[in-house]
């Protein structure tokens, strides 16, 4: 009997573990690698928005068709990474109408369900919309947690025998006579390597084919293998608040632009965002005025924004990719569609194809697509299920409530981890040990916490993005040691243990870094001084070898040198 193909997928990313996901249920044999975390690079950097379509409904209506389509197939099949929202585009009196009714226009020509409320209807729904919003648009966007989405793609592809090596980095595509053949992987070493995969050393994967999921980094792997693939990464900054300020996604009613949306995310906010075209995804400047920028235009929209505490920023690079013949000066006129390059079409290279652009929403179709291509190209005929099979703890929605019952599950704590695990709760929460919360901010449990150890080994930051612990509003400050002690119990060395904690608290410190202000300045020193006094960590978890200045903190939110700069509100 002949050997299943066997295809690489580059990047851990929506598109590059959804791609891995439909080609393993297919029947072929499937290798993804990903030079980071999973989520390492755009996927896990965005604003958590599950698009309706409203915002492309007007300057992209091709996108905003393909959203609101992936939006309804994701409601049923990720229900525990989807949190129904609901979402709003208000309007302020300096608002154009003519904008306003275009909006509604577009959402209707693109089968976008809309309804439109006054200002005084808006406020009932969201009673911290300000006073002078004068109508707004419903549309059904939704929230989601692209971690979850993610981790649960890369196990459904693992369950039907994918194997998914994160943080091993392409060094080089091998090219044989011509045709694509396979890859050359790093594998790292130490703290970080999961229990699954290899650990170390360089590894040729050869393939029948690799598909070139690698977002922003999608150039590289190009010119890696001798063709170009012209991505235009464009970096957006996002600020997370400290607690919910709205339960709707609150969306500006104009044209595209910065600083226009707060996306509801678990138990804070998520306000966004900014489009500067960058020449490199890893090397782009981070500024303090981005930060305050966005706080301040939205505050227009829900003036408590003013006075609430900024816990952290982060920025993501999208994968923008315009086709030569457009040259656009201007980032915001590239289209969010994506596309599928056929390198053995467009550049007489067989054995590759890359899929670039899009949009989270989007991931399933973009994954279907270029499946349906590699299928094609290596003879295979199977259908895609993606939209019709449950991802793993969604398979069965009235499993929240049952378990909830069965295991007299009813504060708030345990209501968060039947959201977080869906279906998967029962097994994960059914123990005879004992089962303290170990994140306080995000109520997450010891049972989470090993369950997720169990996937993703000494990876701290793995536990993390399955958990969401430390991703509070302590930011660590009183769990990150609580997580590092699980490894401990697992089992894992202390050398190994302390460099996870390292990378973990590097991780954490390194988006407060810009939001340090006000009572957050306060909290991020209340959580120094602990890490200090009580583990011995007197230097910034960012660089082992720099010791804090006490004299810039001293010295005010204004500080020149050293210290937070650009203090918003305070």
């Amino acid at each position: 009997m002949a050997q299943e193909p066997h295809v690489v997928v580059v990047g851990g990313g929506s598109t590059g573990a959804g791609v891995a996901r439909d080609l393993a249920m297919r029947g072929l044999g499937v290798t993804l690698v990903e030079q980071g975390n999973l989520t390492h690079g755009t996927t896990g950097r965005m604003h958590g928005l599950l698009h309706s379509g409203g915002r492309y409904a007007v300057s992209d209506q091709a996108s905003a068709r393909e959203c609101i389509i992936e939006n309804r197939v994701l409601r049923e099949i990720a229900t525990h990474c989807v949190d129904e929202t609901g979402g709003l585009f208000v309007k302020r009196p300096e608002d154009s109408e003519q904008y306003f009714q275009e909006k509604l226009a577009g959402c209707e020509a693109c089968d976008i369900p809309t309804k439109v409320l006054s200002g005084a209807e808006a406020r009932q729904l969201e009673p911290h919309l300000a006073d002078d919003v004068e109508k707004a648009i419903w549309v059904p966007d939704a929230a989601i947690d692209p971690f979850r989405l993610v981790v649960a793609n890369a196990a459904s592809a693992q369950e039907h025998g994918a194997r998914i090596e994160t943080h091993s980095t392409v060094t080089d595509v091998v090219v044989e006579d011509g045709a694509v053949v396979g890859v050359e992987v790093e594998h790292a070493t130490g703290a970080g390597k999961r229990v699954h995969g290899t650990e170390g050393g360089t590894e040729v994967i050869r393939a029948d084919h690799v598909v070139n999921a690698a977002g922003a980094w999608a150039g590289r792997l190009g010119e890696m293998a001798g063709v170009d693939v012209e991505v235009r990464p464009s970096k957006g900054v996002m600020t997370v608040m400290n607690t919910r300020q709205v339960d709707t996604v609150v969306n500006r009613c104009r044209p595209k632009g910065d600083a226009d949306i707060v996306v509801p995310h678990e138990t804070t906010c998520i306000l966004g965002t900014t489009d500067e075209e960058v020449a490199d995804p890893e090397d782009y400047p981070e500024q303090q005025w981005e930060v305050d920028m966005v706080i301040d235009e939205l505050a227009e929209l829900i003036p408590m924004l003013d006075d609430a505490r900024t816990v952290r920023s982060f920025w993501g690079v999208r994968p923008l990719y315009e086709p030569p013949d457009v040259d656009s000066d201007d980032p915001t006129d590239i289209t969010r569609d994506y596309f599928l390059l056929a390198h053995d079409d467009r550049d007489d290279l067989p054995g590759m194809t890359t899929i670039v652009g899009g949009k989270l929403t989007t991931y399933r179709m973009m994954a279907e697509e270029i499946t349906d291509h590699v299928c094609e190209r290596l003879g295979v005929t199977a259908d895609c299920r993606t939209a019709d099979v449950a991802l793993p703890g969604s398979a069965d929605n009235t499993a929240l409530d049952d378990y909830m019952t069965e295991f007299g599950l009813r504060s708030p704590v345990a209501q968060r981890s039947v959201d977080r695990l869906g279906s998967r709760a029962g097994s994960v929460l059914d123990t005879d040990d004992p089962n303290p919360t170990i994140c306080a901010c995000e109520a997450v449990t010891r049972a989470e916490i090993q369950d997720a150890i169990e996937q993703s080994g000494t990876d701290l930051n793995a536990v993390r993005i399955r958990t969401r612990a430390t991703m509070g509003n302590c930011q660590g400050g009183f769990c990150a040691h609580r997580l590092a002690n699980e490894l401990h119990t697992a089992g894992y060395d202390d050398a190994t243990v302390r460099a996870s904690w390292d990378e973990l608290l590097a991780e954490r410190w390194r988006g407060q870094r810009h939001a340090l202000w006000g009572d957050q300045l306060s909290q991020a020193m209340l959580s120094y001084a602990l890490h200090a006094t009580t583990q011995n960590r007197g230097h910034d978890p960012a660089d082992a070898d720099t010791e804090i200045d006490f004299t810039a903190f001293d010295a005010g939110p204004l500080a020149a040198d050293g210290g937070p700069e650009g203090a918003h509100g305070n």
